[in-house]
């Protein structure tokens, strides 16, 4: 038996079978008189709900990860930190940051090195995971076991070669839903927030990437699972360009250091949101779209700007895709969605320039980059449009050197909350970067 693979970790067990030696047991599941509440995820269920055969009782909640149920126990194993000594260099990565960059991550190794909760608030485009790389280097040479989080799994198979050349002489584990590798004990660990509910006590520091994104924001499990993935007195690294009303509030108690990066790579500002009125469901009706639509969209063209079209359902794209046939028909776009089979094809032909412009769902609010484009959506007051996404989604605008402006414009029907609660997130972010523009402008 290798005891390394309970390290920090909560291993279902049957509970008859026998303990081995050097192995803690943990219980899996809390039985109440109404209520029975699962040690692995935290959720509550009726005992109605999960009861099985003999008075026995399982968790339906994370069921996914394999059964909880009162027939189990964890093994697991206190995090010993028993990594091999390494002589050579930590961080192979050799690029370099910007002063603004630079600044950030000297702030957030420190906090690492003291374990502290801590946000870094960065614009989309700043360059997030470069700016980890000092803390997580200085906490490698400490031998802490680090783990890196994110709530989807494309993200987490991009990190890992990234980690992987930057961390040439450490190893790493990636762990996923979809992965076909064992587990094995690692020092760094790059996986999925539901992959965190495995885990108890084990990560010295934890980084969090993307905690806006679904299905992370407002999830308590993974809130829970986060909370017990860290040593008591571990520290935890929350990274993302929209936070929510959560990490906001603890920022304002007090409870979250906060470092913020309001410029791009680049120096830029964002491109500013623009909101405009059209009602362009009805012009749908008749195979048309609003004037003021289809001038910004010509506009884009004339100066040879391709442009992201974004839509509130998939239902709406062939609609929106025959209108807009009529308007451009000598233009090469198509739609795209989630489940559309040649979803990855013609994302890539977008980035071969084969497309003017792409019609799409919020599947392509985050984690791809067009150079010089402009972005707008349809429907923008829809509820399937949080601030958060529509934050990201004008964030795909203004990321080349080449072109760091664009047009952002934002088509409602009528006012809503998430819309002004983007434009202002982005103002005040454009705020910060402009305060820091002066000052560098003083200081020269």
């Amino acid at each position: 038996m290798d005891i390394s693979y309970y390290y920090g970790r909560q291993v279902l067990a049957s509970r008859f079978a026998p303990v081995p030696a050097g192995i803690q047991v943990l219980p899996t599941i809390g039985v109440g008189l109404r209520n029975i509440r699962c040690n692995r995820c935290n959720q509550l269920t009726a005992r109605e709900e999960a009861a099985l055969p003999r008075n026995e009782f399982y968790c339906p909640h994370c069921i996914n990860l394999g059964r909880v149920s009162t027939l189990n126990k964890f093994y697991h194993v206190p995090e010993p930190n028993q990594f091999a000594k390494n002589d050579q260099p930590t961080l192979t990565w050799h690029g370099k940051l910007s002063p603004l960059q630079a600044h950030a991550s000297s702030i957030i190794a420190q906090r690492m090195a003291s374990h502290e909760q801590q946000l870094l608030w960065a614009v989309t485009g700043a360059g997030k995971t470069e700016m980890m790389f000092a803390g997580i280097a200085a906490a490698l040479q400490r031998g802490e076991r680090v783990g890196i989080a994110s709530p989807r799994v494309d993200v987490c198979l991009e990190l890992f070669p990234r980690l992987r050349a930057a961390f040439a002489n450490c190893d790493i584990a990636l762990l996923h839903g979809r992965q076909e590798l064992p587990y094995h004990y690692a020092q760094l660990t790059i996986c999925t927030t539901h992959q965190l509910l495995r885990f108890y006590h084990a990560f010295d520091n934890l980084i969090i990437d993307e905690v806006d994104a679904f299905p992370y924001a407002a999830n308590e499990s993974l809130l829970y699972a986060t909370n017990h993935a860290i040593k008591e007195d571990g520290g935890c690294l929350y990274l993302t360009a929209t936070p929510g009303d959560t990490l906001l509030r603890a920022v304002k108690q007090h409870r979250l250091a906060v470092s913020y990066l309001p410029l791009r790579y680049h120096g830029y500002l964002l491109p500013p949101i623009k909101v405009q009125l059209a009602f362009w469901r009805q012009h749908l009706k008749h195979h048309q779209l609003p004037r003021i639509c289809v001038q910004a969209m010509r506009a884009s063209l004339a100066h040879q700007h391709r442009f992201l079209l974004f839509v509130p359902h998939v239902a709406d794209l062939p609609l929106i895709y025959t209108a807009i046939q009529s308007y451009f028909p000598r233009h090469h776009f198509t739609t795209v969605h989630a489940n559309d089979p040649d979803r990855l094809i013609k994302v890539q032909r977008m980035r071969d320039g084969k497309y003017d412009f792409l019609i799409t769902t919020s599947i392509l609010e985050r984690g791809v980059t067009f150079p010089e484009i402009d972005v707008y959506v349809l429907g923008a007051d829809e509820g399937v449009f949080t601030s958060s996404a529509l934050v990201q989604i004008a964030g795909r605008a203004g990321r080349a050197q080449s072109r760091p402006t664009g047009n952002v414009i934002l088509w409602v029907s009528s006012n809503c909350r998430q819309v002004h609660q983007a434009v202002q997130q982005v103002n005040y972010m454009n705020k910060k970067g402009q305060q820091i523009k002066n000052e560098m402008r003083i200081m020269q």
